[in-house]
C-alpha cells in the first residue's frame, strides 16, 4: 500500500469537498482559489498539483456530486418492484431534500446559470448529470411502456423534478413536490 498516494487523494478529496461547500453556499465565480485554499488548509501547490484550474476543480466537483447522487438513487430503487414505486422513490427522495437545512437548490442549475456556454466543460458536465436523470427516468419507464414514449415521458419527469426543485428554493418546498409529484403520477399511470 502506498500511504504517498493515499495521502495525495485524500488531499484531494478533502479539497473537493471544500471547494463544494462553499460552492453551494457562495456560487462558483464567487468563490476564489485562495478561499478554497484557507478553508481547505492545503498549500497553493498541493492546491494547483490536483487542480491546474478552477474550472477543472468545478467540474470535478460537479461529476463528484453526480456520483453521490447516482448511488444515492440505486439504493432508493434497488429492491423496489414497480416502475411507480421506482419513480417515486425518487420523487420523495427530493422531497426530503428539499426540506433539509443545507438546501440551496441545485448546484448544477447554479452552475449552467454561471457558465452558459454550451462549449464550456462545466455546462458539458450539467449536461451530462440531466440526461443521466433523465435516462434513468427512460430505463425505468421502458419495462411499461413502449420507448418512444418512455422517451418523451422521461423528459416529462425531469422538468417536473426540475421546476420543483427551483420552486422549493423560493421556499415551497412541500408544495412544489406534492404538485410534481400529482403530475407525475398521471404521466406514469397512463401508460
Amino acid at each position: 500500500m502506498n500511504t504517498s498516494t493515499d495521502a495525495g487523494s485524500n488531499k484531494r478529496q478533502h479539497i473537493v469537498d471544500t471547494a463544494y461547500a462553499l460552492f453551494k453556499r457562495a456560487g462558483f465565480h464567487a468563490t476564489g482559489i485562495d478561499r478554497i485554499i484557507a478553508e481547505a488548509d492545503v498549500a497553493k501547490m498541493t492546491m494547483y498539483r490536483n487542480f491546474p484550474s478552477k474550472d477543472g476543480l468545478i467540474v470535478e466537483v460537479l461529476n463528484h456530486r453526480a456520483r453521490r447522487f447516482d448511488r444515492q438513487l440505486d439504493r432508493l430503487t434497488q429492491g423496489t418492484a414497480t416502475p411507480e414505486r421506482k419513480i417515486r422513490a425518487i420523487f420523495d427522495w427530493y422531497g426530503r431534500w428539499f426540506q433539509r437545512p443545507d438546501f440551496h437548490g441545485c448546484l448544477f442549475a447554479h452552475a449552467l446559470a454561471e457558465f452558459g456556454d454550451p462549449a464550456h466543460p462545466v455546462f458539458v458536465a450539467v449536461t451530462a448529470q440531466k440526461q443521466n436523470l433523465q435516462r434513468r427516468f427512460q430505463d425505468i419507464l421502458a419495462a411499461v411502456m413502449p420507448k418512444n414514449r418512455a422517451e418523451r415521458s422521461a423528459a416529462a419527469l425531469l422538468m417536473l423534478i426540475e421546476g420543483a426543485t427551483l420552486v422549493a428554493q423560493m421556499g415551497q418546498g412541500d408544495r412544489a413536490i406534492r404538485h410534481a409529484w400529482a403530475a407525475a403520477q398521471q404521466i406514469v399511470e397512463s401508460r
